[in-house]
């Protein structure tokens, strides 16, 4: 589904700051970006094309698949992490980090486009084509397998979901590796 541009010709190197990873390098931030929209550029709110002069910032879940997919590189100082020293260091950030991995991770795999959705009140905001080109149709909610919902919590969702026109799904990574969706359409 994603329409953005090619894959690196090579990995491209991001250095950790704080729970973060930034590209510095400029056009090495443009064409991780101009991928498939990973990462969000410093300091530009919405970026309309792939010229923006910044870094590129992306969050320890976006790091961790762009290792895993060749192409990028972490490194922390002069030290360059392996992708299960990057995982460790999101696992120990955020208690959720491997659930929020898989779904992503899937998410990707399956052509989507996955951005935060902190403005939405959920995990993920996830587009068919890209922000810029399309409003994500879909706000994702990541929960355990065993992990309760009331009917409150899902009364509040539907709500959120048809104010900001948006359908809501839960997403709940399995034991066997494959993850659930349940969708709720707004």
């Amino acid at each position: 589904m994603v329409q953005g541009g090619q894959r690196p010709e090579r990995p491209v190197r991001g250095e950790v700051v704080a729970n973060n990873v930034v590209v510095f390098d400029l056009e090495d931030a443009r064409r991780i970006y101009a991928a498939a929209f990973y990462g969000k550029p410093l300091g530009v709110p919405k970026p309309k094309d792939y010229a923006f002069e910044a870094p590129l910032l992306l969050d320890l879940v976006e790091a961790c698949y762009l290792a895993e997919e060749g192409m990028l590189e972490v490194y922390e100082g002069d030290v360059k992490l392996s992708f299960s020293e990057l995982f460790t260091k999101g696992s120990r950030s955020n208690s959720r980090f491997e659930q929020l991995y898989r779904v992503y991770r899937d998410l990707r795999k399956r052509g989507f486009v996955v951005t935060s959705g902190i403005k939405f009140g959920s995990d993920f905001a996830v587009y068919k084509y890209g922000p810029g080109i399309d409003h994500a149709p879909f706000i994702v909610q990541v929960m355990q397998e065993n992990e309760a919902i009331t009917a409150a919590d899902l009364v509040r969702a539907g709500r959120l979901a048809t104010t900001v026109r948006k359908n809501f799904i839960v997403a709940i990574p399995r034991k066997d590796g494959r993850v659930r969706y349940l969708v709720f359409l707004g």
